[in-house]
């Protein structure tokens, strides 16, 4: 692939840029700020997030949309918060065969909507969705990692594998993209549920009770959505799920831990919160639209949204648990 374009120079999108540099002649770094973009130019580090990690010579960094026009594959790698803006500001710029990738495991509240949902409203619905176990630290590490990719469009799909596949970064193709995107926000709030457990000091036999819960109903979600049962199976859904909910590198296992131990957070302060009590209300209210019920929805709602103690939410919790 001659240029490809990642938009985002956070940590999952610095790592990202590392990985396609393997394949693409030049790979273009969209980001917003002046000052992070000239330190990267000056000593080819993004001291931010990785300040021991050099990047690759072909990595190039700008804030002018301009310079991707001619991208043939374009990854979104912001926060779900961003991407309506992001999204109007390529409209009429990026070029009309653009293969548009997201990458953020999130949903807009309160229209209900995914990423693709919105890259739909603006561009159409051959894009690719991608989803995984994936830290974006051990990407940047080049340790061996594994993550789905979804489309409508298999060639689309085919293309973004080419660009992404590493021998340390493995890609697999499956055709249900709304069980992919949903199985990105439902594993945030199992991840939160076994926080909570964790910061209340649960049993560890109860914790990995509330966890296959958290799987069981993540199938039952996606299946009334219209979504494939067996994407809960993938690396997005069973993989990304137990290591977002077990690994105490997650935020959401942290924003959890936290509310389970019943301490006050700044919540302005912290971008995790915001993300994380947007997905809760969102899934709430698909659980709702849906007529579909979670327990485990229920029990992360009643903590985060309600400010339900967390003993007095689990206790309910555990009433219904079967």
């Amino acid at each position: 692939m001659e240029k490809v374009a990642i938009i985002g120079a956070g940590a999952l999108g610095t790592a990202l840029a590392q990985t396609v540099a393997e394949n693409a002649n030049e790979v273009y770094l969209h980001l917003r700020r002046e000052e992070l973009m000239e330190e990267i130019n000056n000593t080819g580090f993004n001291n931010e997030y990785y300040p021991n990690t050099r990047l690759k010579d072909n990595i190039i960094t700008t804030m002018d949309y301009d310079d991707i026009k001619d991208c043939k594959v374009i990854i979104l790698a912001i926060p779900s918060s961003a991407f309506r803006s992001v999204l109007k500001d390529l409209k009429g710029v990026i070029r009309e065969d653009a293969i548009l990738v997201t990458t953020a495991k999130g949903i807009e509240y309160p229209s209900l909507k995914t990423m693709g949902n919105l890259i739909e409203e603006y561009f159409d619905d051959q894009y690719v969705a991608l989803s995984g176990p994936n830290f974006a630290s051990e990407i940047m590490l080049r340790l061996s990692t594994v993550s789905n990719i979804a489309s409508r469009s298999r060639e689309n799909a085919e293309i973004v594998k080419s660009v992404l596949n590493t021998p340390q970064f493995k890609v697999k193709i499956i055709d249900d993209v709304v069980g992919l995107e949903i199985c990105g926000v439902t594993k945030n709030i199992n991840a939160i549920a076994n926080g909570i457990c964790e910061g209340m000091n649960i049993n560890e036999n109860a914790r990995y009770g509330v966890l296959t819960k958290g799987f069981s109903e993540t199938k039952d979600i996606i299946k009334s959505i219209g979504g494939e049962e067996s994407t809960v199976n993938e690396y997005c859904g069973f993989g990304d799920l137990v290591l977002t909910s077990i690994s105490m590198e997650s935020r959401n296992h942290t924003l959890g831990v936290l509310y389970g131990q019943r301490l006050i957070i700044d919540e302005k302060a912290s971008g995790a919160i915001f993300e994380g009590k947007n997905s809760i209300k969102a899934m709430k209210d698909i659980c709702n639209k849906y007529n579909t019920k979670s327990v485990i929805v229920d029990f992360v709602y009643d903590v985060i949204i309600n400010q339900v103690p967390p003993k007095l939410a689990f206790r309910v919790l555990w009433d219904n648990i079967e």
